[in-house]
C-alpha cells in the first residue's frame, strides 16, 4: 500500500470525524497568550463554528487521529469490516496540523477523536501524547476536547483530564440491549463505570487541602457524551430518559445526539430506513425544555401515543397545542414557570418580561420588542391591547404552524 501523504490523510480523517459531535468549548478556564507566554487562547466562550467580523471562519481542528479500529460495532463507518479508506497520523503530525492551522487563524483549538488500534490503552497512551505535547512542548492554551476510551487504564484518562478542557465518553447507543446487540465488544457497565471515574475526578478538584490548595485542574469544561439515535428501535422517550439520567448520575455539559445514517454494506440486522435528521433536532429541543424550562419527560413524549416526538412541530408547541386549556396566559400576571411553556418565549425572554412589568404594563408591542416570537406566542397570550379570542381553540391552529402536505412523486 503506498504511503499516503498527510493532506490525504487529511482529508480522509477530517471527513470521518463528521460522525462524532460535540465540539463547544463551553465552561472552560479562561488561558490567553496575551502575557508573550505560549501560543493560542481560550476565552471560554464556547464555540464550535463562528464567524469573525472580517469572515473568516473560526472553529476546531476536528479529526480522528486514525479510522482503523479492531471493533466491528454495526452502526459504526469506521468499523474492521467496513471496506472504507483508511489512514492514521502520527503523534507529530496531529501536534504539526494543529499548531499551524492555529498560526494560519483558521482554528481556535483540537477536537481529537480515535478508533482502537491495538488496544484501548495504546491507542489512548498516543491520543495522551498528543495532547502533552501541545501543552507541555508547544505551549499551546487553546481548547482540547478529548474523546477518550472507557477500557483504557485510569492513569491514562486521569492525565487526559489534566491537559484536555473536555473529556467525553460515548453511551453509543440508548440502552445496554442495544450496545449489547449492535456493539457486542463494548461493555455498558465499563462506560458507566469511567464516566463516574471522571465526575469524581472532577468533583474533587472542587475541594481543598488542609493548608487551602486546591487539587490540579481536571478536565475543567467538565464531560459530555454522544448517542447514536435510530440504529436501534429505541423511541424517543426511551431516548430522553437515558439522558435525564445520564445528566443527573455524571453531570455531564451536554447529551450530543447523532443520527444514524445506513453505510452501503452496513449489517442487514440494522435498520436501513435513515431517520430524519429533523429527528435529531426535535430531540435536541425537547433535552433543552427538560433541562432548562421545567418540562417532565411524560410531558414531552406524552403528546404522541408512541413516546416519540412530533417532527411536524417543535416540542414545546406541541404540548401548548395538547393543553389549550391552560391558555391564554396574561403576560402582566403569570407566574415564570407558566410563561416559560409559552411557545416562542425562551429564557432570557420570560427574564425580561418579569423585569419589565414590575414597572409597566405590557403591551403586544413590547413583548416584540423585548424578543418574544409573537408568530408563535400570540395565540397563547394576552397582553395590553392584545387577546387572542378564538385564535386558542382555532381548529387551523396547529396548520399555521405545520409545513403544508406535499405531494409524493409518482417516480
Amino acid at each position: 500500500m503506498s504511503r499516503r501523504s498527510l493532506q490525504e490523510k487529511l482529508a480522509i480523517l477530517s471527513d470521518a470525524a463528521k460522525y462524532d459531535a460535540s465540539c463547544a468549548s463551553s465552561g472552560s478556564t479562561r488561558r490567553n497568550s496575551l502575557d508573550g507566554k505560549g501560543l493560542g487562547s481560550n476565552e471560554g466562550s464556547g464555540i464550535c463554528h463562528a464567524y469573525a467580523p472580517d469572515g473568516r471562519c473560526i472553529s476546531l481542528l476536528k479529526i480522528l487521529m486514525t479510522n482503523f479500529c479492531i471493533y466491528d460495532c454495526s452502526y459504526c463507518v469506521n468499523r474492521v469490516s467496513s471496506n472504507v479508506p483508511r489512514a492514521r497520523f502520527s503523534v507529530d503530525e496531529v501536534v504539526h496540523l494543529t499548531i499551524e492551522f492555529y498560526r494560519r487563524n483558521y482554528i481556535e483549538g483540537l477536537f481529537l477523536s480515535s478508533g482502537i488500534i491495538r488496544s484501548p490503552d495504546a491507542t489512548m497512551l498516543d491520543m495522551v501524547r498528543i495532547v502533552r505535547k501541545l501543552r507541555d512542548e508547544e505551549n499551546f492554551r487553546g481548547y482540547i476536547h478529548l474523546k477518550t476510551i472507557p477500557d483504557a487504564a485510569p492513569e491514562l484518562i486521569e492525565e487526559a483530564g489534566r491537559l484536555a478542557d473536555r473529556l467525553s465518553i460515548n453511551v453509543e447507543l440508548p440502552t445496554d440491549q442495544a450496545v449489547q446487540t449492535f456493539a457486542p465488544e463494548k461493555k455498558p457497565q465499563q462506560i458507566r463505570k469511567a464516566m463516574a471515574d471522571i465526575r469524581t475526578r472532577k468533583d474533587s478538584t472542587t475541594e481543598r487541602t488542609y493548608r487551602g490548595r486546591r487539587a490540579p485542574r481536571f478536565a475543567p469544561a467538565g464531560q459530555s457524551t454522544q448517542m447514536i439515535i435510530g440504529a436501534d428501535g429505541s423511541n424517543d422517550a426511551t431516548v430522553l430518559g437515558q439522558s435525564t439520567r445520564l445528566y443527573s448520575s455524571y453531570k455531564l455539559k451536554r447529551v450530543y445526539y447523532s443520527a444514524f445514517s445506513p453505510i452501503p454494506d452496513s449489517s442487514a440486522s440494522l435498520p436501513l430506513v435513515k431517520p430524519p435528521l429533523k429527528r435529531e433536532h426535535r430531540l435536541y429541543q425537547a433535552d433543552w425544555l427538560l433541562r432548562f424550562y421545567g418540562f417532565d419527560l411524560q410531558e414531552i413524549t406524552g403528546v404522541t401515543p408512541d413516546g416519540n416526538l412530533d417532527l411536524e412541530i417543535d416540542p414545546k408547541l406541541a404540548w401548548a397545542l395538547q393543553h389549550r386549556g391552560l391558555f391564554p396566559l396574561d403576560v402582566n400576571t403569570a407566574s415564570k414557570e407558566m410563561l416559560l411553556r409559552v411557545p416562542g418565549f425562551g429564557v432570557k425572554t420570560v427574564k425580561r418580561i418579569i423585569a419589565a412589568r414590575r414597572h409597566r404594563t405590557l403591551r403586544y408591542e413590547d413583548i416584540a420588542r423585548i424578543g418574544g416570537a409573537m408568530k408563535k406566542a400570540r395565540a397563547f397570550v394576552t397582553a395590553g391591547g392584545w387577546t387572542p379570542g378564538a385564535l386558542t381553540d382555532s381548529a387551523q391552529l396547529r396548520a399555521q404552524f405545520a409545513p403544508p402536505p406535499e405531494q409524493l412523486s409518482l417516480l
